[in-house]
């Protein structure tokens, strides 16, 4: 039987990484067979090139090359760990997947949604998900949130990523935007409601997907 493969994405500071433990806690309690990764990482080779990704010292990686290391690492991620999981029938919660690189280096740093779309083909094989929730949020707010939890919870300073000035992050934002008219596969959710709204949202469409393929696996 195959699984199920869930993706949560957004601007930096949207909630996505808390919606997705909640998720997680829900579905477990229930007695589905769940995990959760992330990217970039979620393998230790991958998680190395995490790391040359958002290195602050890294100012100068051009954008090809931020194209094709988010790739190299999504490809590990999917051939070591995403796809044996959907084998073996479970649920996938991934933080992040393609349609991130889409609105990261297509929209933001401007390279083009079909060449990081043919990068990605090819690193993934064609892997995209049963379902993505996109939760929406301006990019001021989202600035505002990220520096507020880091310097809370980690004590440390925003990645390389997260120091790109706000034009940059608006140009993300209005690639998620984009992508959600797209791909019908996308739920937009506005981030700025209450977190157990936006966590029941997400719950009630869960159940729904995982009541169909039920029916359909019988």
């Amino acid at each position: 039987m195959a699984g199920l493969f869930i993706t949560f994405e957004g601007p930096d500071g949207a909630g996505k990484t808390t919606q997705l433990k909640l998720l997680a806690e829900a579905l477990k309690a229930s007695g589905y067979d769940c995990i959760v990764t992330r990217e970039p990482g979620g393998t230790v080779i991958s998680d190395r090139i995490r790391a040359i990704i958002l290195d602050p010292e890294h100012q100068s990686m051009h954008a090809p090359t931020e194209v094709l290391l988010y790739a190299a690492s999504r490809a590990q991620h999917v051939l070591e760990k995403i796809n044996p999981a959907l084998e073996q029938g479970k649920i996938v919660l991934c933080d992040r997947f393609v349609d991130a690189s889409i609105a990261y280096q297509g929209y933001g740093l401007e390279i083009g949604e079909a060449q990081v779309r043919a990068i990605n083909q090819f690193a993934t094989q064609g892997l995209l998900p049963h379902k993505t929730f996109l939760l929406d949020i301006s990019a001021e707010e989202g600035r505002r949130r990220l520096v507020e939890r880091k310097q809370a919870e980690f004590k440390q300073g925003l990645d390389r990523i997260e120091q790109k000035d706000l034009a940059y992050h608006e140009r993300v934002r209005q690639g998620f935007l984009q992508l959600a008219e797209q791909e019908a596969r996308i739920s937009l959710i506005d981030a700025s409601q209450p977190v157990e709204v936006i966590h029941q949202q997400i719950l009630r469409e869960v159940r729904a997907l995982l009541h169909v393929k039920e029916e359909n696996d019988r």
